[in-house]
């Protein structure tokens, strides 16, 4: 099927409203406007599809929805723990400087960003309104499930580990098997999401936008486990256990033997 342009235009006038708060704190964008963002999508769109949409895409928005809430909950919780408080505040520094151009920007580009993560429920919600069944839907929502389960049980663990062990990494539960179980669980979540789309990229337009929207938070969550391995390598380093613990579980990927994401990215500069 061809894009619904009309639609992808409220989509992204909503990702606007929603991301607004952004301006008032730059790392709001990328957290809880994120949350925020595709949590209104699924709203607005479960109430214009309410009379067509059935089955697994109704569960595909469900998903949606709690992805959105279920995250912004975590990160609106984890705002207000004082252990926390110290990271918040060296990136409210770091941005505190930003340009008004340069936040516009920013806005622009996540809301962008948030419309086209969105982009496949829409054309599964468009085609199914066609009377067309999208068969890609009940795999793409396995894989769903999968995703939020695995991110949302990892945030969980973390948090809870972090709370009576501040000065500790986290090498417990999920954390035994992969180091970045919830960056994870999201590129896993998000690639469902794309997938349960196939039946629905009817042009050009469609495959290239999807796959974009795709390929920048897989490239965004593999970057943010970069980061993540930067700072614990800084923190922990030096302590035999850490180098044991790092040298045995896989960064990113559960069972994937690839220990060090920044030692890889080194290699292709």
């Amino acid at each position: 099927m061809t894009i619904p342009w009309h639609l992808v235009s409220l989509a992204f006038a909503v990702c606007l409203v929603v991301a607004a708060p952004g301006f008032r704190r730059v790392y709001y964008f990328v957290s809880l406007c994120y949350a925020g963002a595709i949590a209104a999508q699924s709203l607005v769109f479960a109430l214009l599809f309410s009379n067509t949409i059935s089955g697994w895409v109704t569960l595909q928005l469900v998903l949606l929805l709690a992805y959105g809430v279920r995250l912004g909950a975590f990160l609106a919780i984890r705002e207000r723990n004082p252990a926390y408080a110290a990271e918040l505040a060296r990136a409210e520094r770091r941005t505190a400087d930003l340009k008004l151009w340069h936040r516009i920007a920013i806005w622009l580009g996540v809301s962008l960003l948030f419309t086209l993560l969105f982009l496949p429920a829409l054309l599964t919600l468009s085609l199914q309104a066609e009377g067309v069944w999208p068969v890609s839907v009940p795999l793409g929502v396995m894989i769903m499930v999968a995703g939020l389960w695995v991110e949302s049980l990892a945030d969980w663990q973390k948090y809870r580990y972090k709370a009576e062990h501040p000065s500790h990494y986290c090498d417990v539960g999920l954390y035994r098997t992969v180091r970045c179980p919830n960056y994870f669980g999201e590129m896993l979540f998000w690639f469902g999401v794309w997938f349960s789309g196939l039946s629905a990229y009817g042009s050009g337009w469609a495959w290239a936008l999807s796959l974009l929207g795709l390929v920048y938070i897989e490239a965004l969550m593999t970057a943010a486990a970069a980061g993540l391995e930067r700072k614990q390598d800084e923190r922990y380093g030096d302590r035999a256990d850490y180098q044991d613990y790092v040298r045995s579980v896989p960064i990113l990927f559960p069972w994937v033997p690839l220990y060090s994401l920044r030692k890889l990215l080194v290699r292709f500069r």
